[in-house]
């Protein structure tokens, strides 16, 4: 059962359109996200952590114990739950904009889509030593790079389905990049209104 959100409580503002980020892992889709949401004073979530709290289990022990297919369909579940319950940034998996049917779910909800674009350098300083990462799992950090190349090359044409790429190569720290990101919101005329508080 997906998770859902506490009655009563009082609700963030809305976008005037959901803000869906994507990219490759160790991109700041997360920590990037959060911090904009908090600037915006809207609501935030990754459907990772909806995945997680649904099942119980970590992404690398649901990597491991049933496999990376039956993920994906997981994680399709959690955009659609995210899409129909949050209103404000949905950051994805770095694997979930690679799949036809979650375009379509993000197509239908109206989203603004924003590809977090990286290199795959960047990304390696950025995810060698985490040690979380099931796709990066038992390897030396060259093999890691050359992980990275190669599932950057099959990805990226996905993500540059996105409305709007943000460079993230030379930034800034995560909250300068969350700066420009709110700046690019609201220059797509993207704004947030107070949603009707519970009571």
């Amino acid at each position: 059962m997906l998770p859902t959100e506490e009655a009563g409580a009082p609700q963030p503002a809305r976008l005037t359109r959901p803000v869906v980020l994507i990219g490759f892992m160790g991109a700041g889709k997360t920590k990037v996200g959060r911090i904009a949401a908090q600037y915006i004073g809207c609501d935030f979530v990754d459907t990772d952590h909806i995945v997680e709290r649904s099942a119980g289990k970590s992404i690398p022990q649901l990597f491991a114990e049933i496999g990376e297919e039956r993920f994906r369909h997981l994680e399709t579940e959690a955009i659609e739950h995210a899409l129909s319950t949050h209103g404000g940034i949905i950051a994805l998996g770095g694997g979930a904009a690679t799949r036809e049917e979650n375009w379509q779910l993000l197509r239908r909800s109206g989203a603004m889509t924003i590809y977090l674009q990286a290199s795959p350098r960047t990304i390696l300083a950025r995810v060698a030593d985490k040690g979380t990462r099931p796709l990066l799992a038992g390897l030396d950090r060259q093999q890691m790079l050359e992980k990275i190349t190669f599932l950057l090359e099959q990805r990226e044409p996905w993500y540059l389905r996105a409305d709007i790429t943000l460079p993230t190569d030379n930034s800034l720290d995560k909250y300068g990049m969350a700066d420009t990101l709110v700046a690019r919101l609201k220059e797509a005329g993207i704004s947030a209104a107070e949603s009707h508080r519970t009571s």
